[in-house]
């Protein structure tokens, strides 16, 4: 089944913008993830120093795709994560607002059948309702201007029963991590961006988003507001990054 492309927000954007700020202007958060998107999976590991890959199995495992299932990867970026989800027999819609992250996503999962890009902006998803088995966002839903609609547009395509799975950074409760992990964001990734990244500047963005983003609570309020039940959460990395977990109740639940 192929989508129609979004109806808003979404339009390519050709300006010289290499840095998104906090207001997350599609246009801009759209350009910026172009501009990085031929070097964004090393860059990721980089910066992870190599927990990326353990946040992602991670993901899989809350998310529990099972053959037959229909999975949204809303922020799919590259579709490395699609295709963790895919191994397991789904079939997965890698969504992204990027076109230059779709792009070299296709060239990556070129002839896997089970994986299908498809651009589409987060706050206006261009699905039906109730139509995937399971939804989730991996470090994604900060960078949407409005993760109040994002939420309630996951709940709306989601179906009855099924789960959504948020994979975020957080705010490790433990002050001395705390401490030390800003240290990190300040002056040590900024260095390491310069290394790995074909856009230093572009990640700029990433800590300022990674310090304004709410803590764990929050966040599962947020989703308990969109309308999920059983909201829980686990913390990874010592609470830099939060898994959370929440399901769609079936009708009269």
């Amino acid at each position: 089944m192929r989508y129609p492309q979004p109806s808003r927000g979404l339009r390519n954007y050709t300006g010289s913008v290499n840095k998104a700020d906090l207001t997350k202007k599609p246009q801009a958060v759209s350009a910026m993830f172009d501009q990085v998107s031929t070097h964004y999976d090393r860059t990721n590991a980089v910066l992870s120093v190599g927990n990326d890959q353990l946040w992602r199995a991670a993901t899989v495992r809350a998310v529990d795709p099972r053959p037959g299932d229909r999975i949204l990867d809303l922020a799919a970026g590259t579709g490395t994560s699609s295709a963790a989800l895919a191994a397991k027999g789904a079939h997965v819609i890698a969504a992204d607002f990027s076109p230059g992250m779709i792009e070299v996503g296709k060239r990556q999962q070129a002839g896997n059948r089970n994986v299908e890009f498809v651009q589409a902006d987060g706050m206006d998803l261009p699905f039906a309702d109730d139509e995937f088995d399971a939804v989730t966002i991996s470090f994604g839903l900060r960078n949407i201007v409005d993760p109040h609609v994002a939420l309630a547009e996951l709940y709306r395509v989601t179906k009855p029963g099924g789960r959504i799975v948020i994979c975020e950074f957080s705010k490790p409760p433990a002050k001395l991590v705390r401490s030390g992990y800003f240290t990190y964001l300040n002056k040590v990734m900024p260095t390491l961006v310069k290394l790995a990244s074909s856009n230093a500047e572009a990640y700029d963005y990433l800590g300022d988003s990674i310090k304004a983003w709410p803590d764990q609570k929050t966040l599962a309020e947020w989703m308990r507001v969109a309308g999920f039940s059983r909201v829980a959460y686990k913390n990874l990395s010592l609470g830099i990054v939060a898994l959370h977990r929440g399901i769609k109740p079936r009708t009269g639940q």
